[in-house]
């Protein structure tokens, strides 16, 4: 069972996150181990079990990224591992922005306006992805997926620049 099944939800990028957590709490609520404390230790034990896996499912599927990834890991598409493309010209952006991150002082007008730029950026990738994972067809499905990985790997980065960012 893959986590969107595990929380009922369909198998897509986009899905609705006032879903999402009306899903986890109505079957939190069945499965957490405090509600099975009488019964026998088999049953205890596959309730923490199957707890474990809805937490994992909720919060993999509540972060768009970590969604992005998993969906594109089930739809069997390329590894970062195996398939590490990434424009010249947008790693030679990278490491422009890297040295101006360099560059800014905590909390500076600067860098506020950096991290919103960065937000902005990421969150603009994360949904050519899903736009690109919710377009598979049986035509397109290599294509596609190979697509997704190469923005997956160019979110990777502007994920990693963020995080520096907010290190300063």
């Amino acid at each position: 069972m893959d986590h969107f099944e595990r929380l009922g939800l369909p198998r897509r990028f986009s899905i609705d996150v006032a879903d999402l957590e009306r899903e986890y709490l109505a079957r939190s609520r069945t499965l957490h181990p405090d509600y099975h404390q009488l019964a026998g230790a088999a049953q205890q034990a596959a309730s923490v079990e199957l707890s474990a896996a809805l937490n994992e499912a909720y919060s993999t599927l509540k972060d768009p990224s970590r969604r992005a990834e998993y969906l594109h890991k089930l739809e069997g598409g390329p590894s970062a591992s195996e398939l590490k493309d990434v424009p010249t010209e947008f790693l030679e952006e990278m490491l422009e922005l890297r040295m101006e991150i360099a560059s800014l002082t905590p909390d500076s007008p600067k860098a506020n306006a950096m991290e919103k730029q960065l937000v902005q950026r990421r969150d603009d990738l994360l949904n050519q992805v899903g736009t690109t994972l919710d377009s598979l067809s049986p035509e397109n499905r290599a294509a596609k997926l190979v697509q997704s990985r190469r923005i997956l790997n160019a979110t990777k980065y502007v994920q990693n620049l963020l995080r520096d960012l907010r290190a300063l």
